[in-house]
């Protein structure tokens, strides 16, 4: 398969597929929503309130930061450097990129306690802030203020597939069953809008991640997938892919993009640096010269950081989850 992993798994939803290590506080007594029994929601905002006992606050000696594992880390360990560089600077900590290999391990790191600032993947945002108190505060923009992405159902030029209805009797890679873009979405759209559903109509396969089902595509290995759009973006900037190895048959509506933001339990003096980290990184440096952040972003036109809400901008991957039957249990 020209280097592609191939996993041929049923279409799995909800977290209580994936297993996590408990934590040791006791469950308390308090509004929480969909929230584990760990974490509190007397406010009402979706998310996991700080702790009202100092004693339960975490002030780490070394941040440990860990960017969604969409694409291969080693290219972002390198692409994050100048950015926690600043965040060293703003927080007075050291900070250690964490190289994730699955969204499942991501969320298991922060709810375990091993993991404090991340961005997580739009379509395990929900998991991670339900499961792990993952708070999310910031996205990634472009300079006009809009942000997100597309979902597209991708396929190569000879397939035999021009249309969606074509992929029937088929194989169509997913990307794994916490993606939103390479799952999720496209599990309800085709459902919805086309009336077809995974091992009845078509084939179900999950290559691990968004690099893995593009050039699976391209290399002839898939004969399409759902990717998200911003993947691809890139890795054509890189070279990594031609703009003619794939076509896109499918394009659905803007969704949020990564979120980022910090562990629940963060003492708060710390979580106001984190966060005032974001806002004042200057993505071009003083000599005019671009950050590496902004040297890898800027593939898919993204160079700055927005104020968001999880509350109000993963309002529609939520309603995509409930449209899946995403149960968010952390058992």
């Amino acid at each position: 398969m020209s280097g592609v992993a191939r996993v041929t798994v049923p279409a799995l939803v909800g977290v209580g597929l994936l297993s996590f290590v408990s934590g040791t506080a006791a469950a308390q007594d308090c509004p929480r929503g969909d929230l584990d029994k760990k974490y509190c929601d007397v406010d009402g905002d979706l998310v996991a309130d700080l702790p009202t006992d100092p004693a339960e606050w975490v002030d780490p000696k070394t941040l440990v930061f860990a960017y969604t594992p969409v694409e291969d880390p080693a290219v972002y360990k390198a692409a994050w450097s100048d950015f926690l560089t600043h965040m060293e600077s703003v927080t007075g900590k050291k900070v250690q990129f964490f190289p994730v290999q699955s969204n499942a391990a991501q969320i298991e790191a922060m709810r375990s306690g091993r993991l404090h600032v991340a961005g997580f993947n739009t379509g395990s945002n929900p998991l991670a802030v339900n499961c792990a108190g993952f708070r999310s505060f910031v996205i990634m923009g472009r300079e006009d203020d809009s942000f997100g992405y597309e979902m597209e159902i991708i396929t190569y030029p000879g397939s035999g597939i021009e249309k969606v209805e074509d992929i029937k009797g088929k194989t169509l890679a997913f990307t794994s069953p916490t993606s939103n873009s390479g799952f999720k979405a496209p599990s309800a759209i085709l459902k919805a809008e086309f009336g077809m559903v995974a091992e009845t109509d078509f084939n179900p396969e999950f290559s691990g991640k968004h690099d893995n089902s593009i050039l699976g595509v391209a290399n002839k290995d898939y004969p399409a997938a759902s990717i998200a759009n911003s993947v691809k973006a890139r890795m054509i900037a890189r070279d990594v892919i031609k703009p003619e190895q794939v076509t896109t048959i499918y394009k659905s509506q803007t969704f949020p993009t990564t979120g980022f933001g910090v562990a629940h339990n963060l003492h708060p003096d710390l979580q106001k640096k984190i966060e005032e980290s974001f806002f004042t990184f200057k993505w071009v440096k003083e000599d005019g010269t671009p950050t590496s952040l902004k040297k890898e972003f800027e593939k898919s036109k993204e160079g700055k950081f927005l104020p968001i809400t999880y509350q109000s901008h993963w309002e529609v991957i939520r309603t995509i989850d409930k449209a899946n039957e995403v149960s968010y249990s952390c058992s």
